[in-house]
């Protein structure tokens, strides 16, 4: 049973339609989540990348796995809506399988260095249990003003 579902995540993210890249959230812990993105054929990006044989694009399963850290990060801030979680680096990130219409992501990110107005976590991507991605990312809590 899902912990956040998509109108918990739409309250915590600002992110909308066609690039809010979480469906629900299924473990959270205060340094540990898993988020769940369920790709469909529809998906705006597969129109180009590649029409003869549709694959997500590696920087769209980053963004997906960076707004499942966001969640983690702004779930435990009480005033977040004058927060954003920015994308400040990526690190040692790479794909292994390619990711195609259907398939179900599983991202898990863990929390490796937390300050104030910074997180760094980590994290894979899988779909039915393979590795299809991993990276290192760098997040930066900034105003919204």
């Amino acid at each position: 049973m899902p912990v956040l579902e998509i109108d918990a995540i739409r309250d915590i993210l600002p992110h909308r339609y066609p690039f809010l890249l979480v469906d629900r959230i299924d473990e959270l812990e205060v340094d540990r989540i898993v988020g769940i993105k369920n790709v469909t054929a529809n998906e705006p990006f597969f129109n180009g990348h590649f029409p003869d044989y549709p694959v997500m694009p590696g920087v769209m399963i980053v963004e997906a796995m960076a707004q499942v850290a966001g969640v983690l990060v702004l779930k435990q801030i009480e005033d977040r809506k004058k927060k954003l979680v920015l994308l400040a680096g990526v690190d040692a990130a790479k794909f292994r399988k390619p990711v195609r219409p259907g398939d179900q992501l599983r991202m898990e990110m863990k929390v490796l260095r937390h300050r104030a107005t910074m997180v760094k976590v980590s994290g894979t991507a899988t779909v039915d249990g393979a590795v299809v991605a991993e990276a290192e990312i760098l997040c930066v809590l900034a105003d919204r003003t």
